[in-house]
């Protein structure tokens, strides 16, 4: 009788690119029960059945795409499945995907006792990635629901849409309740916002255990800025494009909204704060002070690779609007400059598939102000990352920081983020050499066009593995879905 061979996998000649490490080492990888078990420069191909050769490419752990949205354009249940797949031939194998009462996405208002079971069965046997979910506290009541949100579904972190005080999801609103269907007497504003982080403090008292990760995001403009320079960039003819969508929603917007919830976290003790998709100089820059006059608050900040390598004169034009918008080119380079400088914590392609025919308006459809705002991304953020990071010399293990290990610490994946003994065998390979253009038709989202058109990046994803299962090799989804729900609670 054949001996039992002891795993289930072997990846040899890999260049294995950790979060926490100052170089790059060539590496064999055992892989048993969904587990990386063994890790070392030589691993007997006896002990296994499955042999995958990696052929000297890098090797990063699972990308986590910490900001997503699934469902807000399509279906949930549609959209799971084709986004998820887009994020697989990225290499992510981890989504986290904010979600929310109000109009889009399920289009219902009410508890979340009786939305988010919803969203799990819509979840359920349709994702290629594994999962989670980030929640905003819309209604008041929803506050009360946090730590239901959090002991029994394991969402730790929670989110505020600043500019919905007096803004929608593409402008402004003066029926805010229903938009976001919540009572009249209702208001979503900064004291709701206060409350929401009072909320979070005393579940964070509650729970030491995941006193780390419960932590609040925060989309930070101002509905106030937004509305008055909306008014004057719209009568002003000389602005048209990504160049008007910017000035409507000008950077100090961003910071002054910055400054108020930092204040407020400080006055809550609302201690992990993370500031979304900073796009401009003066974000960063408020960000930072806001960091030095609260040293106590536990700032996380963020980018995205659509604001990393778009700017306002774009090619695509108006399939790059997106909110806070494409920035000038300056910005961009100043958030390059903030990413090297370790002043950035994690990158991501705030995922949001607007199929083209609900992006532009058939009637005009280069009229900046009736596209809608949001693209996908997803399937870019490895190559987008690793071709402009590389051209300046950001280092293959910060971008493993930025990708994985950082979002994976601070969202309570304590599985994820690394490839280490114990750690689910979750896995991209990356040719760095292989240079591509940019396709919409190449992708597996079922968007139908990328604001990344015709963009040439060098390092391409090969292959991507999830717990150990392979699920993307050679420009192909493999398998059926099989990615699964994951709870956040510090167990």
């Amino acid at each position: 009788m054949s001996e039992a061979k002891v795993l289930d996998k072997i990846i040899k000649n890999l260049r294995v690119v950790r979060p926490n490490q100052h170089s790059v080492e060539q590496l064999d990888i055992g892989i048993k029960d969904g587990k990386f078990v063994e890790i070392a420069p030589e691993i007997d191909p006896e002990q296994t059945t499955e042999v995958f050769d990696a052929q000297n490419r890098l090797g990063f752990p699972g990308l986590i795409d910490a900001h997503m949205h699934i469902g807000i354009y399509q279906p949930l249940d549609q959209d799971a499945v084709t986004e998820s797949k887009a994020a697989a031939m990225g290499g992510v194998t981890t989504s986290l995907n904010y979600i929310r009462t109000g109009q889009y996405y399920l289009n219902k208002g009410g508890p979340y006792k009786d939305f988010f079971p919803e969203v799990l069965k819509l979840s359920a046997g349709n994702f290629y990635v594994d999962y989670g979910y980030h929640i905003a506290p819309i209604a008041s009541g929803h506050i009360d629901e946090m730590p239901w949100l959090f002991e029994e579904h394991g969402i730790s972190s929670f989110k505020i849409f600043m500019f919905y005080g007096g803004y929608g999801l593409h402008g402004l609103s003066d029926q805010q309740n229903l938009f976001l269907m919540i009572n009249k007497e209702e208001r979503y504003d900064f004291a709701h916002f206060e409350f929401i982080m009072r909320g979070l403090t005393k579940l964070r008292e509650h729970h030491p255990e995941a006193q780390d990760y419960l932590s609040l995001s925060l989309h930070c403009e101002v509905a106030e800025i937004l509305n008055a320079y909306t008014k004057i960039v719209q009568n002003d003819s000389t602005l048209t494009g990504l160049r008007a969508y910017s000035a409507a929603r000008p950077p100090h917007s961003e910071g002054l909204a910055i400054s108020i919830a930092s204040y407020l976290a400080h006055e809550t003790n609302c201690v992990n704060i993370n500031l979304l998709h900073l796009s401009s100089r003066k974000a960063v820059e408020a960000a930072l002070i806001m960091q030095t006059a609260f040293p106590h608050i536990n700032f996380r900040r963020e980018v995205t690779v659509g604001h990393l390598l778009l700017d306002v004169d774009a090619p695509t034009g108006k399939w790059a609007k997106v909110n806070p918008p494409i920035r000038h080119r300056e910005d961009v380079e100043y958030l390059w400059q903030a990413v090297l400088n370790n002043q950035i914590d994690w990158i991501v392609s705030d995922h949001a598939c607007c199929s083209a025919a609900k992006k532009a308006s058939l009637q005009d459809p280069d009229n900046i102000w009736l596209a809608k705002s949001g693209f996908g991304g997803t399937e870019y953020l490895l190559s987008g990352v690793f071709s402009e990071g590389s051209k300046r010399g950001m280092s293959y293990n910060h971008m493993a920081k930025l990708l994985c290990g950082n979002p994976a610490q601070r969202f309570g994946l304590v599985t994820k983020g690394d490839i280490a003994v114990g750690y689910d065998a979750d896995l991209v390979i990356l040719d760095p050499s292989e240079t591509f253009v940019v396709k919409s038709a190449e992708s597996e989202s079922q968007q139908g066009y990328t604001p990344f058109e015709g963009m040439e990046l060098t390092g391409r994803v090969k292959s991507t593995f999830l717990r150990g299962n392979l699920i993307y090799d050679q420009g192909k989804i493999v398998g059926a879905p099989s990615g699964r729900y994951l709870k956040r609670t510090g167990k």
